[in-house]
Formats: structure tokens, C-alpha cells, sequence
């Protein structure tokens, strides 16, 4: 696992432990994830996502290791903490008979703001997410997809540096969901630090900067998304396709270049180090007179990556 110069993170998590009676439920984990970046916490149910979550919002005290949230300690500085994030959890805790307006207001006087004040951080929010007709509905009335948005306009209200998300997206329909997303983006550029868990691979492969797979409470590994597909799932394959088949590739293919497969007037090969390689490789197929209509990277998803190193736990391999 790589990690980040300290002054540089605004979420840094050492040896962080937690354990229910004899239940180790999170695992010595450590966390560094820079300002203005968004790092994506993967794994499947029970792999300990929500609690690492609650020990960084100061909800649950770590059983023993350390971590520091926006420069504040989540034990010794609780409060600063909470103040300082902004928590989108799997249980919303809306209430039911407030309006849209009344619960904002409640919240916002959580943090030290005036009716007016909330009003005027959340109109703009709310339009965001496209529930400002609800301004004066009950929350009994939402429909699961809108207590979502309005949670996250909850997180957002009292205009914290880091982001905390367990599922932003869930339950959302597809326009919706977008909307969320594209609200993450510009957080980032506003330089917001997120980190966000989630099920779905290809918001995680949209959105993160950095990846972070964790797997019986316990990180094992912390990467950006290319790097994490290239570890997990070996050197990148790229396909040529030439205009004439062929009866067998030429010999003596540039180093770094290995074939794969061949069939015809298609090729795949693995190719280490393309932003290098790729250059050698394309003039040496020229200088072999290979008439070449297209040479591209084959698509490799965060899916794969991620359910290869499950295979590879869940099987008994050791990860290294």
C-alpha cells in the first residue's frame, strides 16, 4: 500500500481498530487520502465500510490505533470533527412530521446557523437535487429516493471540507443518481475531500482518484484506479486490427510487447509500460509493412480488479 505525506491529507487513519466483544470488525486499517481528492472505500457487506466510516465521523471510538479528520483528532477533538464533515450514513434520520424547511433549519442550528442562514445555503442545494417544489412536504411523504437527496443536502448545509458518503446514490433513479455524481465532481474541483463507499464498480471507477479495497476489516490495498487494475489484473492488453489477415506476427516484437493471441487480421497483446511502449511498437508494425486500421487499449473495469482480489482472499492466496 502506498501512502501520502500527512500535511497533505485531510483524512489520515493509522492502525485503526474496532472491536465488538470478540468481534474484530475493522482490522489495523490505514487511510491517507489528500485534499481535494475522492477516495472510493470498496468492499462487500460486513467488510467493515460502515465502521471505519463512524470511527471518522466520531460516532464510534476506535478500539486502539489513531485518526485525524480535517487536522482534528476523532477521539480527543469529537466535536471539532463533526463539525467539520459532512455524513450521508445508511440510515437518514429524517423526521417525519417536519417539512423540507423545518428539518433544514433544525440541522442548520446544529451547527451555529440562523434560520435565514440555512435557508440560504439550502435553496440552492435543493434545486441542485431538484426538491425545492418540496420545500413544504412532509418527510413522510418522500419517496425513498428523495430522503436520500435531502440527506445529502443535509450533509452539505453547513459547508464542510470533507465528505463522508455510505451509498449517495442508492435508491436513486438513473437522473438522480447523475445528479449526485456530478455534484461529487464539482466538490472535488471546489476542493473538497470525499470519501465515499459504494456498491456500484462503475460509479467508483467514474469518480475516485483513489481506491481503497477493504476485505475482513482489513485494507488491502490503496491505489489509484489504473494502479489498482494494473497490480490486480497484470499488464495492460491492447487489440490491432489490420487490414489483411495474417499467417503468423512477424518475430522479434519490440520489448515490452508480448502476443497474446492472434486470429487473422486481430491481435492482442499485453504491453508494459504503453505511455513508453506504444510508440516503439506502432513504428516497428509500420517498418514490418502492417497495414494497421486501429490499435487500442481492451476496456478492464475496477470490477475486475476488485472481484479478482476477493477470488484471490477468498481462496486462501495471499495478497502481496
Amino acid at each position: 500500500m502506498r501512502g501520502f505525506p500527512d500535511g497533505e491529507s485531510m483524512i489520515v487513519a493509522e492502525e485503526l481498530t474496532k472491536i465488538f466483544d470478540d468481534f474484530l470488525a475493522v482490522d489495523r486499517i490505514s487511510l491517507f487520502v489528500p485534499s481535494g481528492k475522492v477516495m472510493v472505500l470498496l468492499g462487500k457487506n460486513g467488510a467493515g465500510k460502515t465502521t471505519t466510516v463512524r470511527m471518522l465521523t466520531s460516532i464510534l471510538r476506535p478500539s486502539s490505533g489513531s485518526a485525524r479528520v480535517a487536522g482534528f483528532d476523532v477521539v480527543k477533538q469529537a466535536e471539532k470533527v463533526r463539525a467539520s464533515v459532512g455524513v450521508l450514513t445508511e440510515h437518514h434520520g429524517l423526521y417525519g412530521r417536519m417539512n423540507t424547511e423545518e428539518y433544514l433549519q433544525f440541522f442548520g442550528s446544529l451547527y451555529g446557523l440562523s434560520a435565514r442562514e440555512s435557508m440560504q445555503r439550502a435553496v440552492p442545494l435543493l434545486e441542485r437535487f431538484d426538491l425545492q417544489v418540496a420545500r413544504k412536504k412532509r418527510l413522510s411523504e418522500f419517496s425513498k429516493g428523495m430522503r436520500q437527496k435531502l440527506a445529502l443536502v443535509r450533509a452539505l448545509l453547513h459547508d464542510p471540507p470533507v465528505l463522508l458518503l455510505d451509498e449517495p446514490t442508492s435508491a436513486m433513479d438513473p437522473e438522480s443518481a447523475r445528479s449526485v455524481r456530478d455534484a461529487i465532481v464539482q466538490l472535488r474541483k471546489q476542493g473538497r475531500t470525499v470519501l465515499l463507499c459504494t456498491h456500484n464498480l462503475a460509479e467508483a471507477e467514474e469518480l475516485a482518484d483513489l481506491v481503497a479495497i477493504i476485505h475482513g476489516g482489513r485494507i488491502l490495498i490503496q491505489e489509484t484506479p489504473e494502479k489498482v487494475k494494473e497490480i490486480l489484473l497484470g499488464a495492460p492488453e491492447f487489440e490491432v486490427k489490420l487490414a489483411r489477415p495474417l499467417d503468423a506476427w512477424p518475430s522479434g516484437l519490440p520489448a515490452g510487447v508480448t502476443l497474446r493471441e492472434s486470429d487473422g487480421d486481430r491481435a492482442r497483446f499485453y504491453i508494459e509500460s504503453p505511455a513508453q511502449t506504444n510508440p516503439h511498437f506502432l513504428r516497428w508494425m509500420l517498418e514490418q509493412h502492417l497495414e494497421v486500421i486501429s490499435f487500442q487499449e481492451v476496456p478492464r473495469s475496477l470490477e475486475q480488479a476488485f472481484l479478482e482480489l476477493v477470488k484471490e482472499r477468498e481462496s486462501g492466496e495471499v495478497y502481496a
